[in-house]
């Protein structure tokens, strides 16, 4: 393929990725205000789901925020019963983060309302289209892992 159409091809392949993405990101947060929970949280939700028990320390490292900026949002969380601080067992110094049953189906629900959102765009399209898209996503996905 001639490099100048190869070249129109990532320009528009580029701004279809930043438009789609930008329109789930608001679908994402108009799901989050259905839950009452903001991004920050979710993601915190999110990351202490995938990496259980992490200190404030760790949880400030995974999702690059200031340890007071994350203390300040499990403060609100432990409020709202999404979590809950629990001091290790082999170092009662250490604290840890532990992600209460309403977190997680907080995390559930969104996800669920996330995943009908998709299935509702997919609304139409064949199932070799939709095949087709799985494994380009795919491809994308681990093409892009650092």
């Amino acid at each position: 393929m001639e490099r100048k159409i190869l070249d129109e091809k990532v320009k528009d392949i580029e701004e279809n990725f930043r438009r789609a993405s930008w329109k789930i990101k608001v679908k994402g947060r108009e799901i989050l205000e259905e839950f009452e929970i903001t991004p920050p949280q979710f993601t915190a939700l999110l990351t202490l789901n995938a990496k259980d028990n992490l200190t404030i320390g760790e949880l400030s490292s995974e999702m690059y925020l200031a340890c007071s900026t994350v203390t300040d949002l499990l403060d609100r969380m432990e409020r709202n019963e999404l979590v809950a601080r629990v001091k290790d067992e082999k170092d009662r110094r250490v604290v840890r983060i532990k992600v209460l049953d309403k977190g997680r189906n907080v995390i559930n629900g969104v996800m669920e309302n996330r995943r009908k959102y998709i299935d509702k765009i997919l609304t139409g399209v064949s199932d070799d289209m939709i095949d087709s898209v799985y494994e380009v996503m795919k491809m994308l996905n681990e093409a892009m892992e650092i």
